[in-house]
């Protein structure tokens, strides 16, 4: 299956947001690599960002539906464009960036239920819990700001309490 690429050459995509109990952050090491990031992935043509999240949740971390509990999501695309070196010049159609869909989930199975053998090629070979805000001075730099504006408009979702200002 290919993903889709919109006419601006942004590939459709979907980001996942893991909450725990504790409102701290699921936070994937990269299978084989240093980075660190929230799960994510493509959406095909004609499926729903919905349908793509959680097919990715599953890929990735070995969740089901099931697993979890849908708290909400972004309202609208948040994108990013890929720095030059990134951009594969000889895909087609050139893909420069993402828009993402972001979901907030909160994992209601034991930790146990995460997976990273549900592929032949793993996104992740490690994780660990991480406070709400760590991701942004820890994600590639490139991701940085697309990372704020999901956590910033998820944020009411996980602590309704801080809604009318922004937490640390």
């Amino acid at each position: 299956m290919t993903d889709f690429i919109d006419e601006e050459g942004f590939r459709a995509n979907v980001g996942i947001v893991l909450s725990n109990g504790e409102k701290r952050l699921f936070w994937g090491g990269r299978a084989g690599r240093d980075g660190w990031q929230f799960p994510q992935g493509g959406i095909q043509p004609d499926e729903d960002p919905r349908d793509a999240m959680f097919r990715e949740l599953a890929e990735e971390i070995g969740l089901t539906p099931e697993d979890v509990e849908l708290v909400g999501h972004t309202r609208g695309w948040l994108r990013y464009r890929l720095p030059r070196r990134y951009v594969r010049r000889d895909s087609h159609p050139l893909c420069i960036g993402q828009k993402q869909r972001w979901f907030l989930l909160r994992l209601v199975s034991p930790e146990s239920c995460l997976r990273f053998d549900t592929t032949s090629r793993p996104e992740f070979d490690r994780w660990r819990w991480v406070d709400y805000w760590f991701p942004l001075k820890n994600v590639i730099y490139f991701k940085r700001r697309v990372y704020r504006r999901a956590l910033e408009e998820l944020r009411p979702l996980l602590f309704p309490e801080t809604a009318a200002g922004r937490g640390s």
